[in-house]
């Protein structure tokens, strides 16, 4: 507050029946105002402290694992992954009370869409490059995937 609008507050507090004028500001500035009753003349200006809310505390923030992918069957080295064309959202099935498209055990030809990836707000069916056995669904329904992640474990023979 200006030194100038502060010499008027006194001026009004003066002339006024008020023993006291309490003004606070939006961003804490306070300023009190009061007359000396007690046998001394004259008028007080006792400029408050200034009062500012503490922050909030910050976030603790933990460092975040990736999910540790499923075990693969011991015999992986035969089988060939499904993977990720793109980053986005697994889905198992086109709708949350749809059966799944494929499970574990099924047998799936070329070409034959196994899931779902949601990116930017599309649905993208995912296809299979190789006809087989699916061994294992590596991905959980509705998880985040990243590019090239493996999704499934085909046994193609």
């Amino acid at each position: 507050m200006r030194p100038k609008q502060i010499e008027e507050l006194v001026k009004i507090v003066e002339r006024s029946a008020i023993d006291e004028l309490e003004i606070s500001r939006w961003w804490g500035q306070k300023i009190r105002i009061h007359k000396n009753r007690g046998g001394v003349a004259g008028t007080g200006v006792t400029p408050a402290p200034v009062q500012y809310a503490a922050p909030p505390p910050l976030p603790v923030l933990e460092p975040v694992m990736a999910a540790e992918p499923k075990a693969a069957p011991a015999d992986s080295g035969k089988f060939v992954p499904i993977r990720a064309p793109m980053v986005g959202t697994f889905y198992r099935a086109s709708s949350p009370d749809a059966s799944p498209y494929v499970k574990e055990g099924d047998v799936i030809a070329k070409g034959q869409v196994v899931c779902i990836i949601e990116a930017m707000k599309l649905m993208n069916e995912i296809e299979s490059e190789v006809g087989g056995r699916v061994v294992k669904v590596l991905v959980e329904n509705a998880q985040p995937i990243e590019y090239n992640q493996s999704l499934f474990l085909i046994d193609p023979s």
